[in-house]
């Protein structure tokens, strides 16, 4: 299973999203000209392995804050964060916006996940994401703005 989206897919344009197959779980992509495009990425394909992340209205806004010493805990701490709030307000997100500054103590990302009420009629929710885990965790960035956080979720 591999499928990817964004400005032209095909030609690995960025900003753009991918599932990689890994067991029964599934492992989620982001890739972006910025760290913050990335986890902006990776979020939408965590997204779309419960629902399309197009059938998503945008109509309620989130705020998410995670901080973290490196780049592959602040991934985790995030998609988790998002995983959260997907719970406590039942909620499903469709757009993400990242901001992520770094000093002494580590990386700190302040997010906004976009979203709506789910609704298992119209969103049609094909799993239920418990958490990102450190499986084949990596945010690295593969050649100059290109960078690339990826991990697999338990579904």
């Amino acid at each position: 299973m591999s499928e990817a989206v964004g400005a032209d897919a095909a030609s690995g344009s960025l900003p753009r999203w991918e599932h990689f197959p890994h067991d029964a779980d599934i492992g989620v992509r982001g890739f972006g000209g910025t760290i913050g495009d990335a986890c902006e990425q990776a979020a939408l394909a965590m997204i779309a392995a419960i629902c399309d992340p197009a059938d998503v209205r945008l109509k309620r806004s989130v705020e998410i804050r995670v901080q973290a010493p490196n780049l592959d805990f602040l991934l985790v701490d995030w998609l988790n964060a998002i995983v959260y709030e997907m719970a406590e307000r039942r909620m499903i997100f469709g757009a993400f916006a990242v901001v992520i500054d770094r000093n002494a103590q580590g990386y700190h990302l302040k997010g906004r996940a976009l979203g709506e009420t789910v609704s298992r009629e119209r969103h049609s929710p094909a799993v239920e994401v418990k958490g990102a885990t450190f499986t084949e965790l990596a945010f690295v960035e593969d050649r100059p703005r290109l960078w690339r956080a990826q991990c697999v979720i338990d579904v």
